[in-house]
């Protein structure tokens, strides 16, 4: 065989090689199997031949869908990307949690002390929200520490399967180096078994279900969303959730759009004293399944919280708004609201049992040079 042939085949084997390396990384990252997912689906009253639905109509066409994966595979649009560095604020966490704090992670990731438990939610640490690890959302700004400098939790509690809250990477490091339960959504736990989470340290609920775990009690709640990691949708639930301690209750809202439900889970279990609330990648191809800014500030006000935290925008650009209008947009609306709206900077953690104006942050920290 010539060199030049010996090359090339060496080449093919290569590629050959990549190629299976990537697929089988691929296929780990859409975590369970359909027959899995489709048995636990039959325990819910919520689905119907495998596939879980809201109880209100609205999910996005077919063209929307399509365009949403488009997304998910390419760069998002530029006026996404803000115009110089997003400032991280160094990670400060005490020894002990506090009584009613949280830290913003960015993005949906919000590390919250409640009654002296520690709670973590939604932990992404990967550089893309992706099943592939080199394209697709990228993160406009570095994660705020090293994922081994945050202190253990007692729980990872997670809302929903999609990419940019369920990081397999993250989850697994997490299985690995900390004791933390794990708590999801009915399904949601299925993708962390076949990751190799084990089985006693994963705790699944349906809409309605109740977790008692290191004095918190967490409460599965109906939001309005969709759910899966591939191009099979509604295979695992989505959920918000209630996480509740002796003195304090946080409202977690995972990604929702505007429903009805915000006004009958905070007639049934507000008043909260937080509410994590997403405010960004609205677009008229989605109307239904992400609240914009203001319908964020009016589900506040319907769920009874005292004071609202903004998430889901600076960290991934997954929209068609410039990336810092959904913060801008919530500001106007909570400040005719009346609302107590929190403006940290990633990293930055916020103590809330005195909360005023005066003594958390309110002041916008993102404008960039032009």
């Amino acid at each position: 065989m010539s060199r030049t042939a010996r090359s090339s085949a060496v080449t093919s084997l290569l590629l050959a090689a990549g190629a299976a390396g990537l697929g089988l990384h691929v296929r780990r990252n859409l975590g369970a199997s359909r027959a899995e997912l489709a048995r636990l689906a039959e325990s819910s009253p919520h689905a119907r031949d495998g596939f879980f639905a809201n109880t209100e109509a609205g999910l996005p066409p077919a063209k929307a869908s399509l365009r949403m994966i488009v997304n998910m595979l390419r760069s998002r649009n530029s006026q996404g990307a803000p115009r110089g560095p997003i400032p991280v604020a160094p990670l400060q966490v005490p020894a002990a949690p506090g009584d009613l704090a949280f830290t913003w992670l960015g993005h949906a990731g919000v590390l919250l002390e409640v009654d002296g438990r520690r709670v973590l939610v939604d932990p992404v640490w990967s550089e893309f929200a992706s099943p592939v690890p080199f394209a697709g959302p990228r993160r406009l700004h570095s994660p705020v520490a090293p994922l081994a400098a945050l202190p253990e939790a007692d729980v990872v509690l997670l809302s929903h399967d999609h990419y940019d809250h369920l990081d397999r990477p993250t989850v697994t490091r997490l299985a690995r180096d900390t004791s933390a339960l794990f708590v999801g959504p009915l399904g949601v736990g299925a993708h962390l078994r076949a990751w190799g989470v084990p089985a006693h340290r994963v705790v699944e609920r349906d809409w309605d279900g109740v977790v008692h775990v290191a004095g918190l009690t967490l409460t599965c709640l109906e939001t309005r969303h969709f759910s899966g990691r591939g191009f099979r949708r509604n295979t695992t639930q989505w959920a918000a959730w209630k996480v509740a301690g002796p003195r304090h209750s946080v409202y977690v809202g995972g990604d929702s759009g505007p429903s009805r439900v915000h006004a009958g889970t905070g007639a049934e279990h507000g008043p909260f004293d937080l509410t994590v609330l997403p405010v960004g990648a609205y677009a008229e191809l989605w109307p239904d399944i992400h609240l914009d800014p203001e319908q964020a500030v009016a589900a506040h006000r319907e769920l009874d919280g005292r004071v609202m935290l903004p998430v889901h925008w600076a960290t991934f650009n997954l929209g068609f708004h410039p990336w810092d209008e959904p913060v801008e947009r919530a500001r106007k609306a909570a400040a005719a609201a009346d609302v107590l709206l929190v403006l940290p900077r990633p990293g930055e953690r916020v103590d809330l049992r005195d909360a005023t104006p005066d003594t958390v942050p309110t002041e916008p920290w993102w404008p960039t040079p032009g």
